[in-house]
């Protein structure tokens, strides 16, 4: 996997802006941050760090990890809630998924389709 950052263009941070990868691929559909009876965490930290353990379950299906995720779409229902934990999604994120910053997009919702879900992930991943 190589990570792609044109000349001149500053390091992003979290993220890339393009990943290059040759491999099987990996689509994971979107999740959110219930556990397996169906609950959800009370906060959006809380239900982000679901959201990636759900990914990762999902991926270890596949015998893949989050060193193979190439591209993350975040779909958020509060944008203001989403910036105000900054810090604490960023550890949360390290702490399941480690130093891989694929390509992302963060969208703005109206809402999901589940009502108490804050925030809904698709994740790709590509296996060499």
């Amino acid at each position: 996997m190589k990570h792609l950052l044109p000349d001149g263009w500053p390091r992003p941070s979290g993220y890339s802006n393009g990943i290059h990868a040759e491999g099987s691929q990996v689509y994971v559909a979107g999740m959110i941050g219930w556990d397996e009876s169906g609950e959800f965490a009370d906060d959006f930290v809380g239900q982000f760090a679901q959201v990636l353990k759900n990914t990762v379950a999902v991926l270890a299906e596949a015998e893949a990890g989050p060193e193979h995720v190439v591209r993350m779409t975040w779909y958020i229902k509060d944008l203001d809630v989403y910036r105000d934990n900054l810090a604490d999604t960023g550890r949360a994120y390290r702490e399941i998924m480690g130093k891989n910053f694929p390509a992302m997009a963060v969208v703005g919702v109206a809402d999901l389709v589940e009502p108490k879900a804050m925030i809904e992930i698709e994740t790709t991943a590509v296996i060499p």
